[in-house]
């Protein structure tokens, strides 16, 4: 026999899982930013290969450091963590951190790219093999978060 609520219990805690993995990340951010260092691709950093940040005109994208992307989509996940459960917002920040998953697809890539390269090493291309196709059902998941609540009002 089915419960009259089980849709509505099914994605609360399916958001409250995304919030857990969403706060997890973003603390990671702030506590071992190394960790997330490779997957920012160098075309959106201001930092040149001396360490400067001086815009570079070559760059039109590069508008923060490295570590000012980290500590910027450190926030953006603490903000989805919070926003991911509460149920009027639920919609909106799925739809939000789904584009952002996606968008991290870029970064991703570029770190596969570069695990592959010259300075590459056996571990980085396993990381970054393993790490890539991770965001796909991330995508899903915050996606599929988007779906009004059994019984709710759109």
């Amino acid at each position: 026999m089915p419960f009259p609520r089980s849709g509505r219990a099914l994605q609360s805690l399916s958001a409250a899982a995304m919030s857990t993995l969403l706060l997890a990340s973003a603390m990671k951010h702030f506590r071992d930013p190394g960790f997330y260092r490779q997957v920012v691709p160098g075309y959106l950093c201001l930092e040149d290969s001396r360490g400067g940040t001086q815009p570079d005109r070559r760059r039109p994208l590069a508008v923060m450091t490295k570590d000012e992307w980290i500590a910027v989509s450190g926030l953006l996940e603490l903000a989805a963590a919070v926003g991911i459960l509460v149920p009027p917002a639920r919609r909106a920040t799925a739809t939000a951190l789904t584009a952002m998953y996606a968008v991290f697809l870029a970064g991703h890539v570029d770190a596969l790219r570069n695990a592959y390269g010259p300075d590459g090493t056996p571990v980085l291309r396993l990381v970054h093999s393993l790490r890539l196709p991770l965001q796909a059902p991330l995508i899903v998941w915050a996606w599929s978060l988007r779906k009004p609540l059994p019984g709710a009002h759109t």
